[in-house]
């Protein structure tokens, strides 16, 4: 990225002010990197733990699968989802609250006896199924918002603080040489006219 600057002193100042703003916000945002990073490997642990057990409930009913043809699929749905948000450095990730069901009317007299467990079961399942699934969303944001200041750390730290950096000391330079060349056309003026009013 080429930084575009004149060679003057409002200029200088300007790039005076990018520069500090950029050093002074570089910490925070390596701290906001470094908070994010351990957010996803949070998640990331709890993602494979509900992973687990979600498997592990699978395998604990898988005796009884035989059963679920009996079962009628239109008695358990998902109603709705319960979300709230919450800022994690700054991110706001949804935190799942909880899962709402809409059970079908049966009869409890003329449906098979494990219908009321079976709607139980599907529920405790497809919670776990849903808590799995809103953890792989949550490391997805929060992986997303962690590249994004990953992006922005190395683009201050790599870029644009040498850059301005870069950028202030030629003005400097260029500044110097012209004050330096004033004076001594000064000085070369000056000596003319002792020179001219000697004579």
């Amino acid at each position: 990225m080429a930084i575009k600057f004149q060679f003057n002193k409002t200029s200088l100042n300007d790039l005076n002010k990018q520069l500090k703003m950029r050093i002074r916000a570089l910490p925070t945002i390596k701290s906001k990197e470094s908070a994010l990073r351990m957010e996803v490997q949070k998640a990331k642990e709890e993602a494979g733990r509900l992973s687990a057990e979600l498997e592990e409930l699978i395998n604990s009913y898988i005796h009884i699968s035989g059963l679920w043809n009996e079962f009628e699929p239109d008695l358990v749905k998902v109603k709705d989802v319960s979300l709230s948000s919450e800022k994690i450095a700054g991110v706001n990730i949804p935190v799942l609250n909880e899962v709402l069901f809409d059970t079908g009317q049966y009869s409890l007299f003329g449906s098979p006896v494990w219908y009321t467990d079976g709607i139980q079961i599907l529920q405790t399942l497809a919670t776990a199924g849903i808590r799995y699934e809103f953890y792989v969303q949550k490391i997805n944001l929060l992986d997303h918002a962690r590249k994004k200041t990953t992006q922005k750390v190395n683009l201050y730290e790599k870029v644009q603080i040498p850059g301005y950096s870069e950028a202030i000391r030629k003005i400097k330079r260029f500044l110097e040489d012209e004050d330096n060349l004033s004076k001594s056309a000064q000085k070369i003026v000056k000596k003319r006219q002792e020179e001219e009013g000697g004579e």
